[in-house]
């Protein structure tokens, strides 16, 4: 029974209704689930409720949950948007939708196989020529683009809302595609772990049989001789709005995340680029639209797509979803012709109705348009235009009369639909349960029994009171969306592939994700090695400024200096301005994200490689880089910051780093993966420690002034302690120079880094047949013997000019051979210069097939 706190709730959220309501049923009554939900968010109360859609944004926040708006300021990597109150539909209703959604699928899949085959709609008249041949989506070079299956359109998405006759309407078709089923499945983790309690009383649905069928249908559409097929997820890149989605479902389904340069045809077939050389491809689940897939056949200017692709699917060798050519369906003027489609091919009515359209491609349907302006609204019939839909109501005469105009020049560009008040459903706004208009998007793929309707969906609905503004390019707020009944369903267990267990599970590894694999090592290690000596650098300066010291000591500059050998941002402290007022210089040593070697624009660097391999992390490590990322913000106004919060950042950020790659060191498979990401770990900071060396003590300084360089090299080494241990407070330069560079136990020494680093190379995958070593093992070795065989006592004696030259040598050749080293991988295993196949020799088909 419900409380009476809850009926006034449910009472103050009908009085805010102006428009007919999820919650109601069509008589006005309180729908009985939906009572349910709001007897448990009053059982919660708002403030509870208001707490945990705080934690919900934290959560997607962590989880790097995105969606990359273009053209503004917060534009990439946008959190994604979870409005805490579900979208219910009863198990009975979304039955009867389930039908209306299978048979809008198979009339689609019907559609396009005519209109890339015998196109008997238009020769019968059932739809006007002009919607497939001045169609944007119709590409003649994809008329014999076909799948060895008996559906075309293998996934497809509708979106619904319910229309005012109290039934869900199709407004709108995703065929090429279709995105959002990532964010539905994140959506429904997040909401179970974080607002479980709101299911009280119902049973909710599963999505995973969705996934299951997908896995299913994918397996079977891949080489069938292979026991373990090679499956793309194709993705345009991390400027993407829906990356994240391509990462995380790439992930979730266990399928290889490449972009378009990442993929090359050769002798017909479809390669995937990796560390281990050319592997072939089996299935492409692509995410880039029809057009950008095949720069040889489509449009001429993409750089997402794969020469030649198109041509490889004629041959049979790769199979692709949706075949690049669905996008035809998705135009808005078939809408108005759906209904004699579906009577034409299947002898029956629309199940499940569209929202009403009119095509003014039609002298009837023109002159209905032209009056009844202010009750439609007009788009464009082809989608891919860039035209934002015109609302008749909203247009003074003149604009009217204006609109008339252009559409008469060219009507059949133009189709109008009727503009109805569709339904509102609960949502949380500024801490209030406020009406608000919503969507859902439907998925579904195509199984050996038809079309599998996912038990869910995404709902979106607008956050502005009275407008159907859903897009989440506009802001719209997404749903976790409910299937609710009394009982629970049968629980369909995770479909287990046949995969043998003596399948080799090793997995290739891209190119492209190797290399940002390995920057993202050295990016990391850089940005700690920046701030780790810098933070020394300050600490040295403090005490002299505040201790009564003069900031003008020798060992200071000499820090300073280093400083900017280190960080290669020339001329920093090498030039005597700097060097008096040297906070200046430090702040935007820090904080400026366009000077090249700065902390800042290193950070950035690391985010971005980051973000172009998400794939390869999981949450654990997502949340260390939710929380780099934030100090990433706040180092880029250290102008206002005093030297002591910029020290307090920087050792946030330093710990935040540390423990990102404790992370992956405790919690990484020793795959090619990480084997790259420590490569370029250990040359960066070879790198930079040979850096510090050479700076500090490359010219022999007074002894109280080495002294202090001693220290601060010891404690740039992790080093310092351990010295005090062995040497107690006896500094020199030869014991100091004989634990960084020859004491093999020290994580942080030269032969100790020399060592690790030839060892990952000996396990990174051989490029080169007959040979032992390799260039870049060769090149470690060869630094690994100079250092192991230097004369430590030689090395720490300068000549008549005060220099070390023998040290500055030996540092200068390790750092050469070094930088070598990385030169040689990104020719062994980033660069691929093999040249693509433009053409083919013609291929005879069967005509029966074409």
């Amino acid at each position: 029974m419900l409380t009476e706190a809850s009926v006034n709730l449910l009472q103050s959220y009908q009085s805010g209704l102006s428009s007919y309501d999820e919650v109601l049923d069509l008589n006005g009554k309180i729908k009985p689930y939906w009572q349910a939900l709001f007897s448990t968010l009053e059982k919660l109360g708002l403030d509870e409720l208001k707490n945990r859609n705080q934690e919900i944004i934290s959560k997607l926040r962590e989880n790097g949950v995105t969606y990359n708006v273009y053209g503004t300021p917060d534009g990439l990597n946008r959190p994604w948007q979870l409005d805490p109150i579900p979208f219910l539909i009863e198990q009975k209703e979304w039955a009867l939708i389930t039908k209306g959604l299978q048979q809008r699928a198979i009339l689609l899949d019907l559609i396009l196989k005519d209109l890339y085959g015998p196109r008997n709609l238009v020769k019968d008249g059932i739809i006007p020529a002009e919607l497939v041949f001045e169609n944007t989506g119709f590409l003649r070079s994809c008329i014999d683009i076909k799948l060895p299956s008996a559906n075309q359109l293998t996934l497809f998405a509708a979106d619904m809302a319910r229309g005012p006759d109290g039934q869900m309407w199709i407004v709108d078709n995703r065929t090429q595609a279709p995105s959002g089923s990532g964010y539905t499945l994140e959506n429904r983790i997040v909401m179970s772990k974080l607002l479980p309690e709101l299911a009280d009383g119902m049973y909710v649905s599963k999505l995973s049989p969705y996934f299951n069928c997908l896995q299913n249908t994918v397996s079977r559409l891949s080489d069938k001789s292979k026991d373990a097929p090679n499956i793309v997820y194709l993705t345009p890149g991390p400027n993407n709005e829906a990356y994240f989605e391509h990462a995380y479902l790439a992930s979730y389904l266990g399928y290889t995340l490449a972009q378009g340069d990442d993929l090359l045809v050769r002798n017909g077939c479809v390669w995937l680029k990796s560390i281990d050389g050319l592997q072939k491809v089996d299935v492409i689940i692509r995410r880039i639209d029809d057009d950008w897939c095949d720069p040889l056949e489509l449009r001429e200017d993409s750089q997402l797509g794969v020469p030649g692709l198109l041509q490889a699917i004629r041959m049979g060798n790769v199979q692709v979803l949706n075949p690049p050519g669905t996008s035809v369906v998705e135009n808005h003027a078939f809408l108005a012709f759906m209904d004699n489609i579906s009577l034409y091919f299947l002898g029956e009515k629309l199940v499940m109705p569209s929202v009403a359209t009119w095509w003014c491609g039609h002298k009837k349907e023109l002159g209905y348009v032209c009056d009844h302006l202010d009750e439609l609204i007009i788009k464009k019939a082809n989608r891919k235009s860039k035209f934002r839909s015109i609302y008749g109501r909203l247009l003074s005469y003149p604009e009217r009369e204006e609109l008339k105009k252009m559409i008469s020049q060219r009507p059949h560009e133009y189709i109008a639909q009727q503009e109805v008040s569709l339904s509102t459903t609960p949502s949380l706004i500024n801490g209030n349960i406020e009406p608000r208009y919503a969507a859902l998007r439907a998925f579904m793929v195509a199984d050996e029994n038809g079309y599998h309707v996912m038990q869910g969906g995404l709902t979106r609905s607008s956050p502005v009171k009275d407008r159907f503004v859903i897009s989440n390019q506009y802001g719209g707020l997404s749903k976790d969306t409910w299937i609710v009944s009394d009982k629970t369903e049968e629980i369909q267990e995770k479909i287990v592939l046949n995969v043998p267990a003596s399948v080799n599970k090793h997995i290739s590894l891209p190119s492209r994700s190797a290399e940002n694999l390995y920057w993202v090592g050295r990016y990391c290690e850089r940005t700690m090695a920046v701030i780790k000596f810098m933070n020394i650098t300050i600490n040295v300066l403090n005490l002299d400024r505040n201790f009564g010291g003069s900031a003008k000591q020798e060992h200071i500059k000499v820090l300073l200096q280093a400083l900017t050998h280190l960080s290669a941002t020339y001329p920093g402290f090498t030039e005597e301005d700097t060097l008096s007022n040297p906070y200046t210089e430090i702040i935007d040593l820090v904080s400026n994200t366009t000077r090249p070697g700065s902390i800042a624009s290193n950070i950035g660097s690391f985010l971005n490689s980051v973000g172009a391999v998400r794939n390869q992390w999981d949450l654990e490590i997502w949340r260390i880089v939710d929380l780099i990322d934030n100090g990433f913000h706040e180092i880029r106004n250290a102008s206002s910051m005093n030297s002591n919060n910029i020290q307090k950042t920087l050792d946030g950020l330093f710990n935040n780093m540390f423990t990102f790659l404790g992370v992956i060191a405790e919690s990484m498979p020793r795959d090619n993966s990480f084997l790259l990401f420590e490569t370029g770990k250990l040359i960066e900071r070879i790198l930079s420690r040979t850096s510090v060396i050479q700076s500090n003590f490359g010219v022999k300084n007074e002894q109280n002034v080495e002294n202090e360089l001693i220290e601060a090299t010891l404690i740039n080494h992790h080093s310092l302690v351990n010295y005090r241990q062995i040497y107690k407070s006896q500094l020199s330069v030869e014991t100091m120079l004989d634990m960084v560079l020859l004491e093999k136990s020290l994580p942080y020494s030269l032969v100790y880094m020399l060592d690790e680093l030839k060892r990952n190379l000996g396990k990174l995958p051989v490029t080169t047949r007959g040979e032992r070593l390799n260039e870049a093992q060769k090149f470690v070795l060869k630094a690994s013997t100079l250092v192991k065989l230097a004369n430590i006592s030689a090395l720490s004696k300068s000549d008549e000019d005060s220099e070390r030259k023998e040290l500055f040598d030996l540092l200068s050749e390790v750092s050469r051979l070094i930088s070598s080293v990385s030169t040689n991988l990104t020719n062994m295993y980033f660069s691929h210069t093999m040249m693509q196949h433009s053409f083919f020799e013609p291929v005879d088909y069967d005509k029966d097939e074409i």
